[in-house]
């Protein structure tokens, strides 16, 4: 009997063991787990619900800037530019897509052939063959807001964003720039009411817009935290409304997530410089939409050859 009770209390606890196991690798699997980026109303319609954009209304449709297209909902690359042509039909053409990056499947309607992101299932719009548009006889037809653009040309893959404001933006350019895993860095507004503001508007502070940076980084080289917390290193997060000498709502500090994981990351990394005695005066704000700034403020210190005269790291975490 004793023998027998022994065994049975072994068979408990073995029984326990596995179960935490299981539990313990099902959380893992799920912190792991591909986190997506929000879409406003009018993304999901595309997105999620397979709609389509009215013809010649988006940005992409005449873009002729070398890069990379990924997935506006994961990051997937999808598309190299040099594939892209205009067929005048009223959505961004492309003649080929990046191996394994798009799926095809047969369309609701029975009679054309739906496209789709490999990674994330995102409707991306219809393929098209036979119109002899190219010598590869091919034509994904694409909506333009299924769609990211980044002016580097990408390996496959899926990549993150990451989008900061910390004062002047040639300054966090210059540092992101150098972090080991960021493939791109573009200096833009975001988080105003003005459509496409141009820096001069900008800088009357009247836009609501701040100056910011739109980073790509390969998620596998680094992370959206480690990003967040050199932002936090590369500007002054306790100053209001200003950074360094540059006085202005448009140079304040601000971290534009988005999705609950960047949003928690955030909060988190704010949350440990307050525990160090910081009075951090950072906003997070959900993402909004992202303009680029022109030409001139791009890769500014490095076509310029000079130093950042607000921004310095400083070792806070």
């Amino acid at each position: 009997m004793f023998i027998i009770k022994n065994e049975k209390m072994n068979l408990i606890k073995i029984i326990m063991f596995l179960s935490i196991l299981t539990a313990m690798e099902g959380k893992t699997n799920a912190q792991q787990k591909t986190q997506y980026n929000d879409l406003s109303i009018k993304e999901a319609d595309i997105i999620k619900r397979k709609g389509t954009e009215p013809p010649f209304s988006e940005k992409f449709e005449k873009y002729a800037v070398k890069g990379t297209y990924l997935c506006k909902q994961c990051g997937n690359a999808l598309f190299y530019s040099d594939s892209k042509f205009n067929s005048g039909c009223g959505w961004p053409s492309f003649d080929r897509e990046i191996d394994g990056a798009v799926k095809r499947l047969p369309d609701a309607d029975g009679q054309r052939t739906e496209i789709q992101c490999s990674v994330c299932g995102a409707h991306l719009g219809h393929v098209f063959t036979g119109e002899g548009f190219t010598p590869l006889n091919t034509r994904n037809c694409v909506n333009s807001i299924s769609l990211e653009f980044v002016p580097e040309i990408l390996p496959a893959g899926r990549y993150g964003t990451a989008v900061f404001a910390g004062g002047c933006f040639w300054g966090v350019e210059y540092y992101m720039q150098q972090a080991p895993g960021v493939v791109s860095v573009i200096s833009g507004f975001t988080g105003g009411t003005v459509k496409d503001p141009t820096y001069k508007e900008v800088c009357t502070g009247t836009t609501g817009h701040a100056e910011a940076v739109k980073i790509t980084y390969n998620v596998n080289k680094t992370d959206y935290e480690t990003l967040t917390r050199l932002f936090l290193e590369i500007h002054d997060p306790t100053q209001m409304g200003h950074q360094g000498p540059d006085v202005g709502d448009q140079y304040r500090s601000e971290i534009f997530y988005e999705n609950d994981e960047q949003k928690q990351i955030a909060e988190k990394c704010l949350n440990l410089l307050k525990e160090k005695g910081y009075k951090t005066v950072t906003r997070v704000t959900h993402a909004s939409e992202f303009y680029q700034a022109e030409d001139y403020h791009q890769d500014y210190y490095f076509n310029n050859g000079k130093q950042p005269y607000c921004h310095s790291r400083v070792q806070r975490f």
